[in-house]
């Protein structure tokens, strides 16, 4: 029985059924690089994976409402997501506004998130947060119990 077990397990993985179930979840993620979340998410949407935002997830991990469909992700109640401008350092090591960079960033998001955020003055050095009721109508709610958690 083990071995019929063993055999539709490999079965299944050779035909990719089981990746189109896959689940990240964010949690306490500050964000970092736009380049690098661009890329992480690209391979997650093409490797259809799901993701559950069960906590912080700041900055450039924000990227995640403009790569992944809006049907692939589900909020907690923990989840909290926090939008500023993009910034870079100058030649003089300090941070600095990059606009280009955050135009960018802007275009990326979905336009209930633009919309959201034109509220708030748009993106500036200054944080904003969604979270609680304002981001459950704009997401749907998910069960944490059933998911694997895969944390970056």
């Amino acid at each position: 029985m083990r071995f019929l077990a063993g055999v539709v397990a490999g079965l299944l993985l050779l035909t990719g059924t089981g990746a189109s179930h896959a689940v990240v979840r964010i949690a306490n993620d500050r964000g970092g690089s736009i380049a690098y979340y661009i890329e992480r998410y690209e391979k997650l949407r093409a490797a259809r994976q799901s993701v559950v935002i069960d906590g912080l997830c700041a900055s450039a991990c924000t990227i995640v409402l403009g790569t992944i469909a809006s049907d692939d992700i589900c909020v907690t109640s923990k989840a909290r997501l926090a939008f500023h401008a993009a910034w870079d350092f100058g030649r003089n090591g300090r941070a600095f506004t990059h606009r280009a960079a955050t135009r960018m960033l802007y275009s990326m998001y979905p336009s209930p998130i633009q919309q959201w955020l034109d509220r708030r003055g748009g993106l500036t050095s200054r944080t904003v947060f969604l979270q609680g009721k304002q981001l459950h109508g704009m997401y749907r709610e998910c069960d944490l119990d059933p998911w694997p958690s895969a944390k970056r």
